[in-house]
């Protein structure tokens, strides 16, 4: 049976090997256009601002100053979640409930229920109150603001994060027309970046993103074909005579 899920380009791409993050103190920038990028330190050279991602100088990305709308400096990693009101729910939720609010989300954006759950293990890896270090919250770790502008007011609370994150994702496709790799570079990364690089950007966290969400999705519809053709085996119906 045809699926109505929006038919997306599934990328086979080359396994990429991960590199440790530093766990020190650093800034967040936040741009004009809302998109928050966390980085090492910034400086002016050359009448652009270039925000280091890491301690050097060699990796870097960069802005014009009127992009920027303000710099904060992290002091100390974000504290843990053990405050939020909604730490006792997200114990409870199971990987049955998990499935059901991705596969409602899916339905009410169009999206296939696999791709949203391979974001939300690369995102978070089923758990409801992770914390980035640059911020993002909840199951498909949405920034504050990027919340607030989806209407979610709690984004601890798995079927309100849900819904944003699978609203996003959805406005993404839609903005880069269906081009999987592009909305989940995107999603990472923020639009900016993708529009200032006409594709992917080079940053390695965010290719390696992009990679792992896609490797994972690729993975879920391989075992739903083949748990497909096991049913039709055991069942002795002819997929042909449908």
């Amino acid at each position: 049976m045809p699926t109505k899920a929006r038919k997306t380009v599934i990328l086979f791409l080359a396994a990429v090997t991960a590199w440790p993050m530093a766990a020190h103190a650093g800034e967040l920038v936040t741009l004009r256009n809302g998109f928050v990028q966390r980085c090492d330190h910034h400086a002016q050279v050359e009448g652009r601002v270039r925000l280091y991602l890491s301690a050097g100088e060699d990796n870097y990305i960069e802005f014009a100053p009127e992009e920027i709308s303000k710099v904060d400096f992290i002091a100390d990693p974000p504290a843990p979640a053990a405050e939020q009101p909604a730490a006792k729910p997200a114990a409870k939720l199971t990987a049955a409930d998990l499935h059901e609010m991705l596969a409602a989300a899916g339905s009410a954006h169009n999206l296939d229920v696999d791709l949203l759950a391979s974001v939300v293990k690369a995102e978070s890896d089923g758990n409801a109150q992770a914390v980035s270090r640059a911020g993002a919250q909840g199951l498909m770790q949405l920034m504050p603001q990027t919340a607030a502008e989806l209407g979610v007011q709690n984004s601890f609370q798995p079927d309100e994060n849900v819904r944003g994150g699978s609203a996003y994702l959805d406005a993404l496709l839609t903005r880069y027309n269906n081009n999987l790799a592009l909305a989940l570079a995107a999603y990472n990364a923020g639009p900016a970046a993708v529009d200032k690089y006409h594709g992917i950007p080079p940053y390695r966290e965010t290719r390696i993103y992009v990679a792992r969400v896609i490797h994972e999705f690729n993975r879920r519809v391989l075992a739903r074909e083949a748990q497909a053709k096991r049913a039709v085996v055991a069942t002795g119906e002819d997929p042909a005579r449908q």
